[in-house]
């Protein structure tokens, strides 16, 4: 096995994401593991812990199948789709190693359901939508599965062979380490047909003995290795794979938590408001207060200074 990167071994392995290639089974794939980031994340809102599991899971695989961008300013978008479900939300999105997302749900409902709601019970008849926003070409793709399997990561499993006709493996497990902090990690595995690279592809099928025997080979992974800390994911990969000819790492990925909103861009987006509005959103004291889902920070803003500054602007 060729590898470009070793991380240091005296440190936990985490928030990073590792591809790798097994050039003579034709197949491709991706190990993720979160820890800080995601726990950063999580902690902003103070989630319930089915909640909890649920953006975890999200989270790991935004980062999983992200992370196979090529493209640093391209963006993948994860959004969740449900007709009178628990979750009346959920979404996450990945741009150039940054991750971030939150659920909004129906408090009263939640409490009503098991410790541990099966993925029905959350969000009832419901659909996941991944979306490409591909900035270099200004291109924009979208796949939509049903939530109809026992978690988030069978829904991504189907929509790789549903809108892109590629078998694919995943598997994505959580774990809680001594201080009660979250990791998790998952393993994404890829089929690329024979012929795909070069030439028109020739044929894409889940019997194909190449493909068989890679992702049984990727089912014996078990949450507890994907959630291991001390395990670095170089040795992860090494450990399915260990018996094939060749195996070529790729350079690791970091992953960082990402949300975008900052005071300037809030001002932008409020300073496009006639005045008139800007007064409205404005509470007693003059102040709007802008609330960023994704990391739950508020920015207070006079709407007074606001009227200024497009004054100024203007002259």
């Amino acid at each position: 096995m060729t590898h470009t990167t070793t991380p240091d071994l005296a440190s936990p392995d985490w928030d990073r994401a590792l591809g790798f290639t097994i050039p003579d089974r034709h197949a491709r794939g991706r190990v993720v593991r979160l820890g800080p980031v995601l726990d950063t994340i999580l902690a902003a809102h103070a989630y319930p812990p089915a909640i909890e599991r649920l953006l975890a899971e999200a989270l790991t695989l935004t980062a999983l199948i992200g992370a196979t961008l090529k493209d640093p300013s391209a963006q993948l978008t994860m959004q969740t789709q449900t007709e009178a479900g628990v979750v009346t939300l959920l979404v996450c999105d990945y741009r150039d190693g940054e991750v971030r997302g939150y659920v909004q749900y129906d408090a009263e409902r939640l409490a009503q359901a098991p410790a541990e709601p099966s993925l029905f019970a959350l969000f009832g008849k419901g659909y996941l939508a991944i979306t490409f926003d591909l900035a270099s070409t200004g291109e924009r793709y979208q796949g939509i599965v049903p939530l109809d399997g026992d978690t988030l990561a069978d829904a991504a499993q189907s929509y790789f062979y549903q809108s892109e006709q590629i078998p694919t493996l995943v598997r994505v497990g959580m774990a809680k380490d001594a201080d009660g902090r979250c990791v998790a990690g998952g393993l994404l595995l890829q089929h690329l047909p024979e012929g795909e690279v070069g030439r028109e592809r020739l044929h894409t099928r889940l019997d194909h003995p190449e493909w068989e025997h890679v992702a049984a080979l990727g089912q014996t992974v078990g949450a507890e290795e994907l959630t291991d800390v001390a395990l670095p994911l170089e040795t992860l990969v090494w450990r399915l794979f260990n018996e094939e000819s060749e195996v070529r790492v790729l350079a690791a990925q970091p992953i960082v938590r990402g949300c975008r909103c900052t005071i300037e861009h809030i001002r932008s987006v409020l300073a496009k408001f006639p005045s008139e509005e800007r007064m409205t959103m404005a509470d007693e004291a003059g102040v709007i207060a802008v609330d960023c889902a994704f990391c739950a920070t508020v920015f207070p803003l006079r709407a007074e200074d606001l009227s200024l500054e497009a004054s100024s602007t203007r002259h």
